[in-house]
């Protein structure tokens, strides 16, 4: 009989962590978008305004790989307000073959803030100079900080800097993150200076404004987008597009509708159907990748399916080899 396992967030915290096997896992699952012949939706988005909500739906299937994920993702961004977390959610995993459910990891977003800073690190790895030694995060969630935790796995980060908005709120992660890494972090309060110190910048916030200006950029460093996954989002000002020599999407499909790409075609930057990179495609060596230490790079991410359904798989591999979770036959 065909049977289904449930994972609890604690339970899922015990066999995934952000980790070079969690890099890994979503950089080949990037690989596998840019080579393989990946069915990939578009992403369903509900909107709440009233309530500063969100909530994305997202799936792929890789042919090869014998499950899919289907996730649900809310985002309530008033929620720190209640004491509550602002993203929870959850995984389905389905059989590729029967279409059966075959777990249900009731991770409460914990594995979409994994596959989220792990992607931050394929993009650093793949985009930024290999001696990026100092940080700038604008934003000081969850995400900011896993964000700078993510860069220490690909790059020999030495200090950081982390910005935002609430500046006791940038203090404690910056308090909390240089406790965690051993690396001095300090919280900084203007956003330019936080910029203008860094070789990788990751922004990583809900803002609808841009918080990043192209004058700030200096040759060399590496930007990373995380925020800008709705069309009302945007991080970076946009002639930051412009300024930078090489512009990388997770899924041009999605950046020319919902990230930074968004923004710059709005603003008459960019033409709409203008050719760029993706980040699958840049490690698989069929478009080009950050070719001098001079260059500005920026990797535009939105979020993907595809990175759904490998940190899933992953989620079940390890909970069948360690017998994690409540097992039901169906």
């Amino acid at each position: 009989m065909p049977r289904m396992t449930i994972l609890t967030e604690a339970e899922l915290r015990k066999i995934i962590s952000l980790d070079i096997d969690a890099v890994a896992c979503v950089e080949n699952a990037f690989e596998a978008l840019a080579t393989k012949a990946v069915a990939m939706p578009p992403i369903l988005r509900l909107d709440i305004p009233e309530h500063r909500g969100e909530v994305d739906v997202k799936t792929a299937y890789v042919p090869g790989i014998d499950s899919f994920a289907i996730k649900i993702s809310p985002g309530f961004f008033d929620n720190p307000k209640l004491g509550l977390p602002s993203v929870n959610g959850m995984m389905v995993l389905l059989s590729s073959k029967t279409g059966l459910v075959e777990a249900l990891l009731l991770d409460n977003g914990y594995l979409t803030d994994i596959r989220t800073a792990a992607a931050g690190a394929v993009a650093a790895k793949h985009l930024s100079r290999q001696d990026s030694k100092v940080a700038t995060i604008f934003g000081a969630g969850v995400q900011g900080q896993l964000q700078l935790e993510a860069l220490t796995l690909v790059r020999p980060i030495e200090k950081a800097f982390i910005w935002a908005r609430d500046r006791a709120k940038a203090e404690q992660a910056a308090h909390t993150a240089s406790k965690k890494l051993g690396i001095p972090v300090t919280a900084i309060a203007d956003p330019e200076e936080a910029a203008g110190l860094a070789d990788i910048i990751v922004t990583t916030t809900p803002s609808s404004e841009p918080l990043l200006q192209a004058s700030w950029l200096r040759p060399g460093q590496h930007i990373t987008a995380m925020g800008s996954d709705a069309e009302h989002k945007n991080e970076l000002a946009a002639d930051v597009i412009t300024k930078a020599d090489l512009y990388i999407a997770d899924s041009l499909k999605q950046t020319r509708r919902l990230g930074e790409l968004h923004h710059a075609i709005e603003a008459g930057l960019v033409a709409p159907d203008a050719s760029y990179g993706e980040l699958g495609a840049v490690i698989a060596g069929s478009a080009k990748g950050r070719s001098s230490q001079s260059e500005i790079t920026l990797a535009d991410l939105t979020g993907t399916g595809v990175q759904d359904t490998a940190i899933a798989t992953l989620a079940r591999e390890r909970a069948t080899r360690t017998n994690a979770g409540t097992n039901f036959e169906s």
